[in-house]
């Protein structure tokens, strides 16, 4: 029989899961985790290209007929975009492959496991969590759909779900 005085019983979803001896990432530290992502590949990959192009418009000025040609300053950007594009590549895969994190997620002390709480290994990460996701955003929406699912008690979005990880703090 139970006590009709008792107080309510309820289930806390921060408390650390004995089985997995992990806590789950807060919303806004994974949403700062993936804007910070943006802004450091934005400003290795794309920032050196947009700066060439900008310093060779100027250089060119009027005195260039053509619609697009590459000027000296253009070509350097690129060459500065691709070498930025290489570091961005092989910080990242480090990081993912020493203890699946990506640059911000180091920096803000999150990480992503499986949801047993075993490492993740780099391959998941690319082909379930990246590849597959970028693969279904051509159906509209889905972006949209797969970011409302961190609303959920278990803190996963659609693209956790379909790579069985979830991301805790390190």
């Amino acid at each position: 029989m139970s006590n009709p005085y008792a107080p309510p019983q309820a289930t806390v979803a921060d408390v650390v899961d004995p089985r997995l001896g992990h806590v789950a990432a807060e919303r806004g530290t994974r949403l700062a985790a993936a804007i910070l992502d943006g802004i450091i590949a934005g400003a290795m990959i794309y920032s050196p290209f947009f700066i060439g192009a900008v310093i060779g418009g100027i250089a060119g000025g009027a005195t260039n007929p053509a619609p697009f040609r590459m000027t000296g300053a253009m070509a350097a950007g690129l060459g500065v975009s691709a070498i930025g594009f290489i570091i961005w590549c092989w910080m990242t895969i480090v990081f993912v492959r020493r203890n699946g994190q990506s640059i911000a997620k180091k920096a803000l002390n999150i990480k992503v496991v499986r949801t047993d709480g075993s490492p993740i290994t780099l391959s998941r990460i690319f082909f379930l969590r990246n590849l597959v996701n970028a693969a279904l955003s051509i159906i509209p929406l889905y972006g949209f759909i797969d970011l409302l699912f961190i609303f959920g008690e278990q803190r996963q979005c659609l693209h956790d779900k379909i790579a069985d990880t979830i991301v805790v703090k390190a």
